[in-house]
């Protein structure tokens, strides 16, 4: 009898088929790297090969080898007579992971007032925009989408292929903990504001500005920090 194609099957054999050149291993990582960036894989959960292979579809040696990835990007961790999980990083490191995280956007946002180009420069204002209208919309989960265009934009703009390629490695590996911010009372208002002062250093060609309001943009202090931890330990059961 023929097995009926999951719909996460479909999309990943549909993806492979339109990229070709990319390894179904590679294919595999992505899917994983999105299902725990989306929280359907919480931090925690372990990773049960068989079920995933099954899921998906595929032999066992791709999804062994997407695994594998995922372990050396620090997403994914090996305990001890437990297998694999989804890494659980702790509330000082997760910090830590912010700050650097700061930094590196506060660098990209440095390196694109001296490099962006006008076509950069209208595409910023026009993701500014779609948040602005989103703002009515109450959908944070839509919102966080909206954002991460932007930020990805700010990589681009800086015209620094090495250290755009860092930051979207952090940013990744933090997203399901950025996620939670979103989430935070008057964080999306906050973050328009704030976006609005990196595009006005941006367009001033102000480095200084610009990274001195892309680290402010990203720097959890204060209250916010302490509504952060506590939503963590509330619907994360890792921390509670």
């Amino acid at each position: 009898m023929a097995v009926k194609e999951s719909a996460q099957s479909q999309k990943l054999h549909g993806d492979m088929e339109s990229r070709g050149r990319v390894s179904r291993s590679d294919e595999l990582r992505e899917a994983l790297e999105e299902m725990i960036i989306t929280g359907r894989l919480p931090p925690g959960a372990r990773i049960d090969e068989g079920a995933l292979v099954d899921q998906f579809q595929v032999s066992r040696t791709p999804m062994r080898e997407a695994i594998k990835a995922l372990i050396a990007t620090g997403m994914l961790e090996v305990r001890p007579r437990q297998g694999v999980s989804v890494a659980a990083v702790s509330i000082p490191k997760l910090m830590e992971m912010f700050e650097t995280m700061a930094n590196l956007e506060g660098m990209c946002a440095r390196y694109a007032a001296r490099r962006a180009t006008p076509e950069e420069i209208a595409r910023l204002l026009e993701i500014q925009q779609r948040l602005e209208d989103e703002l009515g919309a109450h959908n944070p989960d839509r919102f966080y989408e909206i954002n991460a265009e932007f930020h990805d934009l700010l990589y681009d703009a800086s015209h620094t292929e090495f250290i755009a390629d860092q930051t979207r490695a952090l940013r990744r590996r933090v997203s399901m903990y950025r996620k939670h911010v979103t989430y935070l009372p008057g964080r999306m208002e906050a973050t328009i504001g704030e976006h609005g002062k990196i595009i006005d250093a941006i367009k001033a060609n102000d480095p200084v500005a610009a990274a001195t309001a892309a680290m402010d943009h990203l720097n959890l202090l204060g209250d916010d920090m302490v509504d952060f931890i506590a939503r963590l330990t509330r619907t994360m059961d890792v921390y509670k």
